[in-house]
C-alpha cells in the first residue's frame, strides 16, 4: 500500500462573537425591548401628532369645564364636612345619653341586687329559726346538708384549668365515648366526675368558682361554656371541698375519677392542681327550691271506696 501524506486540519483564527447571556430566554428578551405593541405605539403617535395628547386641557371650553369639575368638587367636600362638624354634637350628646342610661339602669339592678340579698338573709334567718325550733339540734345539720348556710372548716383545694394549647388533641381517649372531642379543653362532663369522686371520697360541702353544690345543683355546658346552676363559669376551675383534707385528697386521687382526671393531664395537658387546706369557706347556695310531695285524695279502690292512701 502506498502511503498517503495526511494534512493536519486547519483552523480558523477569527473568533466567533460570544454567546449572549439570555440566549435561552428569548421570548423573554422580546416582551421586554417591546414592550408596547405596533399598533398602540402608532395610535399613541396619531394622537401626539393631532394634538390630543394627554396633560392639561388647551381649549376654553375645557378649562372652564375643568374648573366647573373642580369648583364641583369642592362644593360636595365643603358640605360634607359643615355637615359632620353640625352632627357631631348631636351624636355626642345621643352617646352621652346612653350612657346615662346604662349607668342608671346598672345602678338600679345594683339595688335591686342588694335588696334580694337582703331579703334572701332575712329569709335564711326565719327558716334556720324555724328549724331550730321544730328540729332541735338537727337544724344546723339539715342546714349543711341542703347547703343554705355558710360552712367553714378543713379540706382540699382543687384547681383545674384547660391545657396551655387547647386546640390540641389526638383523638381516640377516654372522652371520645361521651360525645367530646379530645382536646385540652375541660368540658363538664370533666367537672361532674370530679364533683361526685369528692362526694363519694367523704366530701360534707363542695363550690366550684364560688357557686355552692346542694343535691339539687346542675352541671352543664353552653357551647364551650361550664355552667353551674345556670351561671357560666370561666377557667381555672377553682373546687372547694369541706371534709377531712388528708384522707379526703388521698381518697379522691386513689378513687376512678382520680385516676380519670391524672389522665387528661398526662393526655391532653389539662394542668390540676390540689392541695390540703386547714381551712376553707363556702358560702351558701344562692336559692333553694324545696320540692315536697303531698298526697293525692281521690284514689279509690275499684269499688269506689276511698284507700286513705296517695300517690306521688
Amino acid at each position: 500500500m502506498c502511503g498517503m501524506s495526511q494534512q493536519r486540519p486547519e483552523r480558523s483564527t477569527t473568533r466567533r462573537p460570544a454567546a449572549r447571556p439570555d440566549a435561552s430566554m428569548s421570548l423573554l428578551t422580546n416582551v421586554m425591548d417591546h414592550s408596547l405593541d405596533d399598533g398602540y405605539a402608532e395610535a399613541a403617535a396619531r394622537k401626539t401628532a393631532a394634538g390630543v395628547g394627554g396633560g392639561l386641557p388647551r381649549t376654553l371650553r375645557a378649562k372652564l369645564g375643568l374648573a366647573a369639575g373642580l369648583v364641583l368638587a369642592a362644593v360636595v367636600v365643603t358640605v360634607g364636612a359643615a355637615q359632620a362638624r353640625i352632627s357631631a354634637p348631636t351624636l355626642a350628646k345621643e352617646r352621652e345619653e346612653l350612657i346615662n342610661r346604662i349607668q342608671k339602669g346598672t345602678d338600679e339592678a345594683d339595688a335591686q341586687q342588694r335588696r334580694v340579698d337582703a331579703l334572701r338573709h332575712s329569709v335564711d334567718a326565719m327558716q334556720r329559726e324555724a328549724l331550730r325550733r321544730h328540729g332541735g339540734d338537727k337544724a344546723e345539720l339539715l342546714a349543711l346538708l341542703a347547703g343554705s348556710t355558710q360552712v367553714t372548716g378543713p379540706g382540699v383545694k382543687l384547681v383545674i384549668d384547660d391545657a396551655k394549647d387547647a386546640e390540641s388533641g389526638n383523638g381516640g381517649g377516654p372522652r371520645e365515648s361521651n360525645g367530646f372531642s379530645d382536646t385540652g379543653r375541660v368540658r363538664d362532663r370533666d367537672m361532674q366526675r370530679v364533683v361526685n369522686g369528692l362526694w363519694q371520697s367523704g366530701a360534707e360541702a363542695i363550690s366550684v368558682n364560688g357557686q355552692r353544690l346542694t343535691s339539687l345543683s346542675a352541671i352543664r355546658a353552653a357551647g364551650d361554656a361550664i355552667l353551674v346552676d345556670n351561671k357560666p363559669l370561666v377557667p381555672p376551675y377553682t373546687v372547694l371541698a369541706v371534709g377531712d383534707g388528708q384522707r379526703l385528697g388521698t381518697a379522691f386521687q386513689d378513687s376512678v375519677d382520680g385516676r380519670y382526671l391524672h389522665v387528661l393531664q398526662e393526655n391532653y395537658g389539662v394542668r390540676t392542681r390540689i392541695s390540703v387546706e386547714g381551712e376553707v369557706t363556702l358560702p351558701p347556695a344562692p336559692s333553694l327550691i324545696v320540692r315536697t310531695a303531698q298526697p293525692q285524695t281521690g284514689a279509690t279502690k275499684a269499688d269506689g271506696a276511698d284507700t286513705g292512701k296517695g300517690t306521688s
